[in-house]
């Protein structure tokens, strides 16, 4: 693995998030974004504002919108309107706790 020379390494990291993203637009669609982030801490609007984050340290500008177009491959009130459930208050109050500590960076206070 310490072989792999930068060009490729990135190469492999590029397949790799395409892969990701060809899981959670494609093959699972019905996995809902406030599970992502509760489980795992990060959803499908991390990975998008990744995304224009990486843009933006290249010059390149990208709003939020453009961003989430970009990973979702449409608008995302039309991904929300096709494929978003309503969560329970307690799917809600959790992701809160989520988005705080590994958005934000803060500790939990429960």
């Amino acid at each position: 693995m310490d072989k792999i020379d930068p060009r490729t390494r990135t190469e492999l990291e590029a397949a790799a998030f395409r892969a990701l993203r060809h899981h959670l637009m494609e093959a699972r669609p019905d996995v809902q974004n406030i599970d992502l982030m509760n489980l795992a801490g990060f959803c499908r609007n991390c990975l998008s504002r990744w995304y224009q984050e990486a843009a933006q340290e290249r010059g390149i500008e990208m709003s939020k919108e453009a961003a989430r177009t970009a990973f979702y491959g449409m608008s995302y009130e039309a991904w929300k309107a096709d494929h978003q459930a309503p969560a329970s208050a307690e799917k809600q109050h959790e992701f809160t706790r989520a988005f705080a500590r590994n958005v934000e960076g803060k500790p939990d206070k429960d």
